[in-house]
């Protein structure tokens, strides 16, 4: 199975460009902090998981271009930067985590050239320690799936939603390492399509079995017995709900109605103890995303458009939460 990774410095920042997939695999160097936040923004690079990595490396971007002679000085520019990369996506917990991490390694250090080194050694770490957590969160999750299922995912939680391997992807690859045949039905996830141009292509490129499905048929399936699990990935786990990409709320209310079981794969960095459901933004995007398609104008000029990026699932719905500690059945959630 391809181990490519989804972001990585050698050098200087790359992160894969996913706008442009399936058509082409392109790596890009960034430049600036700014280019960063715009990628971003952007969904070059996309994903709970690799956002943390993003928001880290962010921080060590800053701290690489920095002209800064003293720590203090250093320290005021990574702030600033910080509070930047954070704002870029309020609702994936990852982002500032990864950020708030490596922020809390420089600002021990005491010289200007320790804080670059402190920096960029915390983002490194947070982008192995991510594969080596998805790998254990997949072997979890893997035991949980039969030989000969056929599983349905939403949007995108495999590698390029990580730094490698993935989480409701991870644990679909995990049992397909372990010698169980596994069918995944992707939804095309309106209204960006992760799940036909991202989901669709990983899956192929590891010679996994794979049907598309426009995202309303999935009760249609279910329906007709066609569905044995879900699994989907999540962007904010909150004490009550699970943010994750707009339409994972169906998805999960008709698996209920048919008694399929509703699996969310996520390490412990998704987690967010502190908040419910009520308290956390949501992203909302650029109406040209749902009426244009590749340059092609698909509703009228003018009319109202509500584009959110994430739905919150209820926790009573989820059979299931996949971390790298086990899987736990709400309303017992994993220990910090």
């Amino acid at each position: 199975m391809c181990e490519s990774k989804t972001i990585w410095w050698d050098g200087g920042l790359w992160l894969i460009d996913q706008t442009i997939l399936p058509g082409e695999l392109m790596p890009l160097c960034m430049k600036s902090v700014r280019q960063l936040i715009e990628a971003i923004k952007s969904l070059r690079v996309r994903g709970a998981p690799a956002l943390g990595a993003a928001g880290a490396y962010g921080v060590a971007l800053a701290a690489d271009l920095s002209g800064a002679s003293n720590a203090l000085e250093m320290m005021a520019e990574l702030e600033n930067a910080a509070d930047m990369i954070k704002a870029s996506r309020p609702t994936a917990i990852n982002l500032s985590w990864g950020v708030d991490r490596a922020m809390r390694a420089a600002a021990l250090q005491e010289t200007a050239e320790d804080i670059r080194k402190a920096a960029l050694c915390e983002a490194e770490e947070i982008a192995e320690e991510d594969i080596r957590i998805n790998k254990l969160l997949g072997k979890y999750g893997a035991r949980l799936l039969d030989d000969c299922d056929n599983v349905l995912t939403h949007c995108n939680a495999g590698r390029l939603a990580c730094v490698g391997w993935g989480t409701a992807l991870g644990v679909i690859r995990s049992a397909v390492a372990a010698g169980k045949q596994i069918h995944v039905y992707a939804c095309e996830t309106r209204p960006l399509h992760q799940g036909s141009r991202l989901t669709a292509w990983e899956l192929s490129q590891d010679e996994i079995p794979v049907t598309l499905i426009c995202d309303s048929m999935s009760g249609s399936l279910m329906r007709k017995g066609k569905i044995d699990k879900v699994i989907v990935g999540a962007d904010r786990i909150t004490r009550d709900a699970v943010f994750n990409k707009i339409g994972t709320y169906s998805h999960a209310v008709l698996a209920r109605y048919h008694k399929i079981p509703f699996y969310v794969a996520a390490p412990l960095s998704t987690f967010d103890r502190m908040h419910e459901e009520g308290d956390i933004v949501v992203e909302e995007r650029d109406a040209e995303e749902i009426c244009t398609l590749a340059g092609t104008r698909l509703a009228p000029r003018g009319i109202d458009v509500y584009n959110p990026a994430f739905d919150a699932t209820p926790l009573e719905l989820v059979s299931g939460l996949i971390t790298e500690k086990g899987v736990f059945r709400p309303p017992l959630m994993p220990p910090i």
